[in-house]
């Protein structure tokens, strides 16, 4: 992925630009007791949407294996934001227990859930 840039590197984020879409990369499990630094890493990824360029978001999870409620609360707020901005959010790479968690909290139903990042970039081509 030439064209693709690394824009920030937090704590718990990488994120990259591609085109009109960042992708976020968790970096460490989303656990509860990390909610501060899952909070601060959020606003930073929020931020980047004020960018008029940026339109779509895919979150790609090939470094971890869970994710509790907070993590699941940004999502939300990351997707109502791409949302207003007439774009698209997908996932890719979710482990099977992060796939559960999705299906459980029915979450599953407004996201797509691609196999590979390649996919998902795919998947949010206009």
């Amino acid at each position: 992925m030439a064209n693709a840039i690394l824009l920030t590197a937090t704590a718990v984020f990488e994120i990259e630009e591609h085109n009109d879409t960042i992708i976020v990369v968790p970096t460490v499990d989303l656990r509860e007791l990390d909610y501060q630094r899952i909070e601060s890493g959020a606003r930073d990824i929020l931020e980047l949407l004020n960018d008029p360029r940026i339109k779509h978001v895919i979150l790609d999870f090939h470094k971890t294996d869970y994710y509790g409620t907070t993590a699941l609360g940004f999502f939300v707020k990351l997707w109502k934001k791409v949302k207003m901005r007439n774009g698209r959010m997908v996932f890719c790479n979710v482990s099977d227990h992060e796939q559960e968690i999705l299906q459980v909290t029915k979450l599953d139903r407004l996201w797509p859930i691609c196999s590979s990042r390649n996919e998902a970039l795919e998947a949010v081509k206009d």
